[in-house]
């Protein structure tokens, strides 16, 4: 006999709704994870919208290269720039609403005051360590390159990076941020027995 799975499991991101904590939370608890998760959502509509001249210039590229036989030099500097710049500042949005990668496998056995706990763990040991270390180093790789003015050499283009640089350190900060929400959500997980 095969346990009852809870759809719901599959679609983790559609449960996580902004604004929408329980009243038994804590009250600054609920004003620090309602604040940045809104941050968090308007953050990844305004980036998302990153999408769109990305977008255009792959479509120019195509009709370019196909129908003239005329291939430009800056179409895939810009794509790939664009496409880290979306990676980048699109990662805290994608932690708010729950759609990174995990082992569901055995996550999903777990009770919630577990999960929390086990998150709670990977946050405070892993998590915000390795992100605080990354945005340090970023931040420094992002200053130099705009003391320098670099510019990518593998292309004929050759454009300046350092404001894609930036988005490193931007997008770690991010990170860092909605770690926070996601950490004191967790505590309420581990203190009522349930995610809010």
């Amino acid at each position: 006999m095969q346990p009852d799975i809870d759809p719901s499991d599959e679609l983790i991101a559609e449960r996580r709704q902004v604004g929408n904590l329980p009243p038994d939370m804590a009250p600054w608890m609920r004003v620090v994870i309602g604040l940045i998760d809104v941050f968090s959502l308007w953050c990844g509509r305004v980036f998302c919208v990153l999408l769109l001249p990305m977008l255009a210039v792959m479509v120019y590229e195509v009709v370019a290269r196909k129908l003239f036989v005329a291939p430009t030099d800056w179409a895939y500097d810009l794509s790939r720039m664009f496409s880290g710049a979306l990676f980048m500042l699109g990662a805290a949005y994608a932690l708010m609403r729950g759609v990174h990668i995990r082992a569901d496998f055995l996550y999903r056995t777990m009770s919630e005051r577990m999960q929390g706990t086990v998150d709670l763990a990977l946050y405070l040991l892993l998590y915000f360590p390795s992100l605080i270390l990354f945005f340090w180093v970023t931040f420094d790789f992002a200053f130099s390159s705009y003391q320098r003015n670099e510019s990518v050499n593998d292309t004929a283009w050759m454009p300046i990076v350092w404001p894609v640089r930036f988005t490193m350190p931007i997008g770690a900060g991010l990170l860092i941020l909605q770690g926070v929400s996601e950490s004191l959500k967790c505590v309420y997980a581990i203190q009522k027995g349930r995610w809010p």
